[in-house]
């Protein structure tokens, strides 16, 4: 019996490239977003992507796309925005957010659909809210055997301060994800990652790698990068340099963002803002920028070579980095397929 994957809320790929890696198939993708076709299919030779909104996606569409007598496997990360840290931190009322709500249409795919395996990834905070409980008694009344844990990206080699709930569950018997591949001395590094990459000044653009390329910074932005060291904060500034809300007693623990990271120690989170010098840590070791496409891409653990555009296409960096900050690490995705193939070795033995 043969694996086959299907991806809901795709994306550009992230997770189906991890998948794939290991060579086991993945058949298709789903997406409401459009702007990730070309990523998606482009870099997952063969994958079929659909864009569709989950909520008309139907078990029996994705059972007519499985083969007959396959080990169906469903994955998926629904957007995590509504559950994370930075939507509480800004008072959003998360359960107006439309979004909520897709963690159950997942559900109710697998309850009409009934796959084999099930993978779910989302941010940590999800495990405590009414959906995922919701989510979990789906897979209790449907037979599946159920593992789920926070993971510290880094212990799985991925370059990144990201802690990610994975679910796993099987309706053949126990599954677990598989053990951490590093230990806290083996953590893989910004320097192992981007180091070697041609130097742009903010604004620019590569002459080999049009993904390598940076957002534009102020005058006073810039003022504020060449006064940046890297782990270093705001503090370091002449206080003529700090931003109103850094002279406020609220705004003093703020002290990851224009910010400058390390080379030898692992990034922060990449989200879909980490083109932007402002918004965290993301200040290049020494060039005077924020991180380019390329590197948030290599950060994320996509191959070098992974295209998120047509080439000679005009694109929007806003555009691309969502698709990037989005996306499920690669890496992240290896040990999900990694996880499925022991367990579906283990049935066999």
């Amino acid at each position: 019996m043969k694996l086959q994957v299907i991806d809901l809320f795709c994306g550009v790929g992230g997770l189906t490239r991890g998948i794939l890696n290991l060579s086991i198939p993945v058949i298709a993708g789903f997406d409401i977003d459009n702007t990730c076709k070309f990523a998606y299919e482009h870099n997952n030779n063969g994958v079929q992507f659909f864009n569709k909104d989950v909520k008309n996606v139907t078990g029996k569409m994705l059972n007519k796309l499985y083969s007959k007598n396959s080990i169906r496997v469903l994955v998926g990360c629904a957007p995590c925005q509504s559950f994370s840290n930075m939507a509480s931190k800004w008072g959003r009322n998360e359960e107006s957010d439309e979004r909520w709500n897709l963690l159950l249409e997942f559900g109710r795919i697998i309850k009409e659909c009934l796959p084999d395996i099930v993978s779910m990834e989302n941010v940590p905070k999800i495990q405590k809210t009414d959906v995922f409980a919701q989510f979990l008694q789906i897979l209790h009344d449907n037979k599946y055997e159920i593992d789920y844990k926070t993971v510290y990206c880094p212990k799985y080699g991925i370059p990144q301060n990201r802690r990610r709930t994975v679910l796993l569950a099987s309706r053949f018997g126990p599954i677990k994800i598989i053990p951490e591949t590093h230990g806290a001395n083996e953590y893989p590094t910004v320097r192992q990652y981007i180091e070697g990459l041609p130097c742009v000044a903010a604004g620019e653009i590569c002459d080999t790698d049009a993904l390598h390329k940076t957002a534009t910074l102020s005058e006073l932005n810039l003022k504020r990068i060449k006064n940046s060291r890297p782990g270093g904060s705001w503090k370091d500034w002449d206080v003529k340099l700090r931003t109103n809300c850094h002279r406020k007693k609220s705004g003093a623990t703020y002290t990851s963002v224009y910010a400058r990271m390390e080379w030898d120690k692992i990034a922060p989170t990449m989200t879909t803002q980490f083109y932007c010098y402002g918004t965290g840590r993301y200040g290049h070791p020494e060039q005077d920028r924020a991180l380019t496409l390329r590197e948030g891409a290599l950060l994320q653990t996509f191959p070098e070579d992974y295209q998120f555009f047509p080439e000679g296409s005009e694109f929007s960096i806003k555009t691309i980095a969502r698709h990037i900050g989005n996306a499920v690490p690669v890496k992240l995705g290896e040990s999900i397929g990694q996880s499925i193939l022991t367990h579906t070795e283990e049935m066999y033995e």
